[in-house]
Order: structure tokens, then sequence, then C-alpha cells
């Protein structure tokens, strides 16, 4: 609780409850936080990285040395920890990979500032140098940046490797970087003169059984539903598909009807009358020439049997997103009345099947012709693998789809982390005043990523390091950490690449929370909040025999 005084008279300012600490104090706080979600990361970095095991409340087991997901599982609660926690999840979101990068580098940029602190530098001119590093920085990216064809495949394929090494999944990485690229190639469209992928019309399946080995790439769309009545065929070569945003079922009225029946006749003409209405309904979708359906409602037992009569395979209740997935694969269109529908606005696939995978049935919309929403069917033998493979294919798909946007790529392994703390110290060195001191230390949290891939790797640090600027110095920019045979080495040669936008935002998102982190120097936290009951006991019986119910039960 925050006091102020009006002549001696203390004010309450604050509620009860609340804390505050002010000043160097809640700087090195936070500071400790934010390192400490760092350090938690900081192992998983490069091939060589460890795993984490998080084990949740309910006992769930997640087994990953993905930065993005290790953070989100864990329960984080210092508000500067999360900060670092919201970073991973922008970096996820915006580029799909680099999130232990932009962590790591977070966090030494954290140390660095606390150093400078302990030196009585004040915290206003470190800020000043870190935003003058960025800015440096940024400008010395789109000098380095190496300019590709999206068309060469050569280079995408490099680039969904270079994103799927550090993962579990890194054995099958080849198999798996030609699927990515496939997919992302077909759902690829162009506006104007950019290029433009939408991830979201790339579908990933996953099922257990198999190995990743039997992974699949399908052109067209594969639906976790099966047919509807077992008389409907199970298999449609040229498929004709009607896309029905619409219920073939007879409508409910809005308001409660009841209607009296004398006789068994009335009784017959109203059942009657209910099958006219969906043989009709049928009839209008079989003179389309459709012969396959797919249902974004329901569809009546009634409405099946006259289906399975004119021979069309149909499948209800399919969620919004895959009726979308359908109509960019097949080229038809999502029809919402069926007075609308006409044989043009029929979709097109050259199969449509119905597989047993694992044990499940499965739809598979195959062969289309030029179909921008496609699909991958993911196996694997267990769970844990399964959800880390999906991560790693995830990761792969985001950075080729930078690559064919951005048309700019960096050689990896650290080295363009090491090039640009080369450059960065040379120009500090043209500063003047304690602002350089904030530029080198900027420089040396740079050169933190390839120490850290070397130490992660079993080699010697500092020797790395040493061996890396010499090179860099004598021109060589793509020398960096060839950590699965833990030495230096030229990543062009490997083929080790990393994307313009991954590099850039990590870089840039990390010197944000950095700096925000840094220029806090208050921290007021209310008072927990408290479920009534918790003070009595936590949900034990109370005296007199009362049961203490959560309004969960």
């Amino acid at each position: 609780m925050a006091l102020a005084t009006i002549g001696g008279r203390p004010v309450l300012i604050l509620k009860e409850g609340t804390t505050r600490t002010r000043g160097e104090e809640a700087r090195r706080i936070n500071i400790m936080a934010a390192r400490a979600i760092a350090d938690a990361v900081k192992t998983t970095l490069g091939p060589k990285g460890m795993d984490k095991m998080i084990v949740d409340s309910l006992g769930d087991i997640t087994v990953s040395n993905d930065g993005a997901a290790i953070l989100q599982e864990m329960e984080v609660a210092h508000p500067a920890a999360k900060l670092m926690v919201n970073l991973a999840k922008a970096q996820d979101k915006e580029v799909g990979d680099g999130t232990t990068t932009s962590v790591v580098l977070s966090g030494e940029l954290l140390t660095e500032a606390e150093n400078l602190l302990q030196k009585d530098i004040h915290p206003t001119i470190i800020l000043d140098g870190y935003e003058k590093a960025l800015r440096f920085v940024e400008q010395e990216l789109e000098k380095l940046a190496i300019e590709v064809n999206p068309d060469d495949e050569e280079w995408l394929k490099k680039v969904a490797e270079t994103a799927m090494s550090s993962k579990l999944i890194s054995a099958e990485k080849k198999n798996l970087a030609e699927i990515a690229v496939k997919a992302v190639k077909s759902v690829e469209e162009r506006k104007g003169d950019k290029r433009v992928v939408d991830i979201d019309n790339v579908k990933i399946v996953k099922k257990k059984g198999g190995s990743l080995s039997d992974t699949q790439f399908i052109r067209g769309v594969v639906l976790d539903k099966e047919v509807v009545h077992r008389d409907m065929p199970k298999r449609i070569k040229d498929a004709k598909i009607a896309i029905l945003n619409l219920s073939l079922e007879i409508k409910k009225p809005e308001i409660d009807l009841e209607i009296q029946v004398s006789s068994p006749q009335e009784l017959r003409e109203f059942i009657e009358q209910e099958t006219k209405i969906l043989r009709d309904k049928v009839e209008k979708i079989a003179k389309t020439g459709a012969n396959v359906v797919f249902c974004q409602k329901g569809i009546d037992e009634v409405a099946q049997h006259f289906l399975a009569k004119h021979g069309i395979l149909a499948v209800r209740r399919v969620s919004e997103k895959d009726m979308q997935r359908i109509e960019r694969a097949t080229g038809g269109k999502i029809v919402n009345n069926l007075d609308d529908l006409t044989e043009e606005e029929l979709g097109y696939a050259g199969l449509v099947e119905e597989r047993k995978i694992g044990d499940d049935r499965m739809i598979f919309i195959e062969e289309c012709k030029n179909p921008k929403a496609v699909t991958i069917l993911l196996r694997a033998g267990a769970d844990t693998i399964l959800d880390e493979a999906e991560r790693g294919l995830k990761d792969a798909l985001y950075v080729v789809r930078n690559v064919v946007e951005d048309g700019k790529v960096f050689y990896g392994g650290g080295s363009i982390q090491a090039e640009l703390a080369l450059r960065l110290k040379d120009y500090a060195h043209t500063v003047k005043g304690k602002e350089q001191l904030a530029m080198e230390a900027y420089a040396n949290a740079l050169e933190s990523i390839p120490r850290i891939l070397a130490e992660n790797s079993g080699m010697d640090s500092v020797d790395a390091l040493v061996e890396i600027r010499n090179a860099h110095k004598n021109g060589n920019v793509s020398i960096g950490i060839d950590a699965l045979n833990s030495r230096v080495a030229d990543m062009k040669e490997l083929g080790v690449v990393d994307t313009y936008r991954g590099v850039k935002n990590a870089v840039a998102a990390a010197t944000e929370t950095a700096i925000l982190i840094i220029k806090t120097d208050d921290i007021i936290a209310a008072k927990p909040y408290e479920e009534k009951g918790k003070e009595k006991g936590g949900g034990e019986e109370e005296e007199g025999g009362g049961e203490f119910k959560s309004e969960f039960d």
C-alpha cells in the first residue's frame, strides 16, 4: 500500500494489498526475471541444443527444443518474464522461426546493460546507445542481405532444412523440406509485383502410426471425416463437387408449434411432405451433375438415402475453414442457397476417396487441377514426436514463405551476428561519450549467438569466437559455427541459411524488449485475486458439516 502525506497526515493512493518496488531495485528484479527466461532456453539453441520437458498441472508432458513451445507451456508469473514470453510468441507469429535466438539475444542485451549499470552509467545513456546500435544494425542487414530467386527451389530447401536442423525431426529434414517447398509453392499467389503466401492454406493433418518417412503431400484437401451413408460410393473419379453452406434437413420453426394429427392418414401425409421436400433438395443437387457433396451443416437420414440412390458421395458438418480450403483447392464456390447451385459453381477433383488411415477413416480430395489449398498428412509413431514434428514442419513452412515473399537470405551458424558485431564495434569507435560503451555492449550481445552455438556443440567457445573474428576481419562473412560437426566452417559451403525476415525481426524485437525492461523503474502490483472460500480452508469442509463446491463442479 502506497502512502502520500498532506500536512503530515497519510493519504492512501493505492488499494490495500498493492505492492510497489521502485528505482534500481525494480530494474534489478526485472532484469533478473527476464534473464532467467533467457537462460532457460539458451541450451536449446542450435542443432546440438538440448530438449526441455515441461509437465503441466494436469500431468501432460511436452518435450521440445522450440523456444516458443517451451515458453508457451511454462506457467510464468513475473511480469518481466511474461514480456520475454510475449517476445517469443510475437517472433513465432510474425516469422515462424528464430524464437530462441530473439529471447537469448534479449537476455544477453540485459546482461550487458546490467554490467553497465553497475559501473554507474545512467539507463538513458544505455538506451540511447542501444537505439543507435539497432539503427546501424538494420542498415547493415540491408547491405549484407543476399538476393535470391524465389523460384530457385534449392535455396528454399536449404532454408527449410536449416529451420528443421535443431528439431527432433532433423533425421527426415530432406524429405520434409521438399514437402514444405512443394506446399508453399502450390499456394503462392501474385498480387501485382508481390508474391503472397497464406500458410493457412496449407493444412497439416496428424495421424499416429507409421514413421516420419510415411508423411505425404496431397495436392488437395484431407478431411478427418467419413462418408455419411454406408450405401454411398467410397470412391469417385472425376468428382464434380457441390460445396454447401446449408442444411439438408427440414428446418425447425423459430417458434414452438403444436400440430394436432387426427388420423393415421394425416400423419402419413405429413411425413410424405417432409420426404418430398428433402427429395426435391437432392434432385436439385443431382441435376447440376454433382457427384460429391460437402455440407457445412447436417444431412437428414432421408436426404442421405436419396443422395445414395443418386450415387452421390456426401460428407456433413465440415468446418468453415475446411470448406474454404475445399473451395480454393477445387475451384468451386461455397453456395448458401440451393437455388443458386449451378454447374458453374461446382468444384473439380480427379479423385475423392474415403481411406482408412490407422484406425480412422478419412476423406481425400486429390488430383485437383491448380489447387490453392494443399494438405500434409504427417505420420509418426508417438504423440510426442508427432507434436514436435508439426512444430518443426510449421517452422519450415514459415521460413520458406519468408524467402518467397522477401527474396532475401543470410548465411546462418551465427555468421551474420558475428559480422554485425564486428561492424558495430568499428562504428562505435566513431561515437563520442559513454554511448560508445553501450554500443560495444550491444556488439558483445550479438556475438553471444555464435558463442552459445559453440558451447551447445561442445566446443571451446573462446577459441571458436576468436577464430570467427579473425575470419570475418579477413572478409570471410559466411564463417560460422558448424554445430553438427563441432567446428568453425563456411556456412556457404554447408548450405546453412537463415531468412532475412527472421534475423531482422529477431534483432529488432529483442532490442525493443530489452529497452522496455531497462526503462522500467517502478513495479506496482495489485493484490493477487483470491477466490471466495480460499481463506476458509481452500475448499475443505467447514464447521457445521457444510461442503465447499466450486462453480466448476
